[in-house]
C-alpha cells in the first residue's frame, strides 16, 4: 500500500491553518484548485472525508481535526529533527509553538517574543494565551510556560526561569463592607476569589509573620481558570485575593486595590518553562529559553 504523501498533508495543514483553499494555496505557492485536489487524493487514500466544505465555510469532520492533530506532531517532529542535525550550528528555525498563561503572556512574555523574533528571524511563532494547562504532546505545543509547581511528569522537563511573588489584595468597597482580615485564619470569614483549573483549587501558602508557612484553601464561591478574571472580580469589590505582584501593581499604586495581611509572608511562586523531553533540545526550543533566563535574571 502506497504511504502518506507529506505534500498533501502539507496542503491539508495549510489550508486548516489559513481557513480556506486559496488562501492555504497561497501559502505553499499553489492554486486553489491545486490545494483542493491535494486534499481530495488525501481524503481518497484515507477512505475519510477530512473538511466539511460549503460555499462559505470550511470546517474540519471529527476524522479531520484527529487527524489535523497527527500532522502538526508529525511537521513538529520533523522540523525538531531537521534542527538536531544541524545542533552544532545553534541556529533557531523553523515553527516555535508555545503555550502561555494569559496575563503573564500578554504583560511579560509578549515584549520577549518580539525581541526573540528580532534575533532569529527564520523562526516563526505560534502562540496561544489560555490559563488551561494543556497537554504538550497531545496538542503539538514545543514549549509552555506555567506559574507555579506542577505534578511531576515523566515525558515532561521543566526548568525554572524566574519567579513572582504573590500578594494577597481586595477593593476598598468589599473591606469597608466586610471588614479587613488582620491573620491568616481571618480569611476563612471572608469571600475568597479561588484560582480553579480542571477541578483542582490551587491553595495560597502564607507565613504568619516570622512562623511556619500554611497552606490555606480558602473559602469562596466564585471559582475562576484565569488571573486576569480574578483580578476583575476583585477590583469589583466580589472578594479577597491572592495575585502575582505584577499583575496589581498598578491598581495597588492607584488605590483600586488595597493589600491585606501585609505582615505576612508571601510565596515566591516559579514561573518554569515546561517541553517534552526529548534527546535533543532544538535550538529553537532552547534559545528562548535562554532569553528568558537573560531577561528575567534577579
Amino acid at each position: 500500500m502506497q504511504g502518506l504523501n507529506l505534500d498533501e498533508m502539507r496542503a491539508f495543514v495549510a489550508v486548516v491553518d489559513a481557513g480556506s483553499f486559496v488562501a492555504g494555496g497561497r501559502l505553499l505557492g499553489l492554486t486553489r484548485s491545486a490545494a483542493g485536489k491535494a486534499i481530495t487524493r488525501l481524503e481518497t487514500h484515507l477512505g475519510v472525508r477530512l473538511l466539511n466544505r460549503t460555499t462559505r465555510t470550511l470546517g474540519l469532520t471529527d476524522d479531520g481535526q484527529v487527524f489535523y492533530q497527527h500532522c502538526t506532531q508529525i511537521f513538529s517532529s520533523l522540523e525538531d529533527a531537521e534542527g538536531s542535525v544541524g545542533q552544532n550550528s545553534g541556529v533557531p528555525r523553523g515553527t516555535l509553538r508555545i503555550s502561555l498563561p494569559d496575563a503573564l503572556g500578554r504583560s511579560q512574555v509578549l515584549p520577549l517574543l518580539a525581541d526573540y523574533r528580532q534575533r532569529w528571524p527564520q523562526v516563526q511563532i505560534e502562540a496561544s494565551f489560555s490559563d488551561r494547562v494543556v497537554d504538550l504532546i497531545e496538542e503539538g505545543f514545543d514549549l509552555a510556560v506555567r506559574i507555579g509547581q506542577h505534578a511531576a511528569d515523566t515525558s515532561l522537563v521543566s526548568r525554572t526561569v524566574a519567579h513572582h511573588r504573590a500578594v494577597v489584595c481586595a477593593a476598598p468597597a468589599y473591606l469597608q463592607a466586610h471588614g479587613t482580615p488582620k491573620r491568616v485564619d481571618d480569611l476563612l470569614d471572608h469571600e475568597c476569589l479561588v484560582f480553579s483549573s480542571r477541578l483542582k483549587r490551587q491553595p495560597w501558602r502564607l507565613q504568619e509573620g516570622k512562623g511556619d508557612w500554611r497552606k490555606v484553601s480558602p473559602h469562596g464561591r466564585l471559582r475562576l481558570d484565569s488571573a486576569e478574571a480574578i483580578r476583575d472580580a476583585a477590583l469589583l469589590g466580589l472578594g479577597v485575593a491572592c495575585l502575582p505582584a505584577f499583575l496589581v501593581a498598578a491598581h495597588l499604586h492607584d488605590g483600586r486595590l488595597v493589600q491585606v495581611l501585609a505582615g505576612h509572608g508571601t510565596e515566591q511562586v516559579p514561573v518554569q518553562a515546561v517541553y517534552p523531553s526529548r534527546r535533543h533540545l532544538s535550538p529553537k526550543v532552547r534559545c528562548f529559553i535562554d532569553l528568558m533566563v537573560e531577561r528575567w535574571a534577579g
